[in-house]
């Protein structure tokens, strides 16, 4: 596997997954770069909406695809339209926007735990029908006041008590060791190592 559409047209996202799959040597392109339109993600669940994604990806460019889907309880599969559907703008206004109707609705919670939850879907064409899928989860606790602007989404409020930093605080290299994307896109790694492990040693059993 020389080379994987990444199905998303979120710029974080794609830088994210870029520099943690670097060691494996992967050619990384974005979907739209290849004239790839978003897919509707109408399921009410993380992996069948990312498994979606990848297919149409892959379904358009005949390449292996990778997509994720992230985020957990409310405001859940639908994070990145929290706010509603965009009133102008782009990411960065609408993220503002989710966020300040994430603090409205805590305005008066007191338990401010929260985590982040990953799932990262790779098929190998359109109609794979065994999807490489890997999961992980990001504990910390929801801030009152957004911190920091590095990361995106919901970063500036997600604060990793044992650190003492939001993920809009942390450097982009330790954000990429320890966040719910690169723990799953780890796990994702160790898979597609151990397949060409296998595969070297199929080829060394025909010879």
């Amino acid at each position: 596997m020389k080379k994987i559409v990444i199905a998303t047209n979120n710029v974080g996202k794609l830088n994210e997954i870029a520099a943690i799959l670097v060691p494996l040597d992967i050619e990384i392109v974005a979907q739209s770069t290849l004239g790839v339109s978003e897919a509707a993600e109408p399921h009410c669940t993380f992996v069948e909406n990312a498994l979606a994604k990848a297919r149409h990806a892959s379904g358009h460019t005949k390449l292996p695809a990778l997509a994720d889907d992230a985020l957990n309880g409310a405001p859940g599969v639908y994070s990145a339209r929290f706010a509603g559907e965009s009133a102008g703008g782009g990411r960065e206004q609408q993220d503002a926007r989710n966020n300040k109707k994430l603090l409205d609705l805590m305005a008066r919670e007191t338990n401010r735990k929260a985590h982040y939850y990953c799932v990262i879907v790779l098929v190998r064409r359109a109609d794979d029908p065994q999807p490489i899928i890997c999961e992980a989860e990001w504990h910390g606790e929801i801030v009152q006041t957004p911190r920091g602007s590095g990361g995106f989404g919901y970063d500036p409020l997600f604060l990793l008590p044992q650190l003492k930093q939001t993920g809009a605080e942390l450097r982009p290299a330790e954000k990429n060791r320890i966040s719910h994307r690169a723990q799953a896109l780890g796990l994702l790694a160790e898979r597609l190592r151990g397949d060409r492990r296998e595969t070297k040693d199929d080829r060394r059993t025909r010879r």
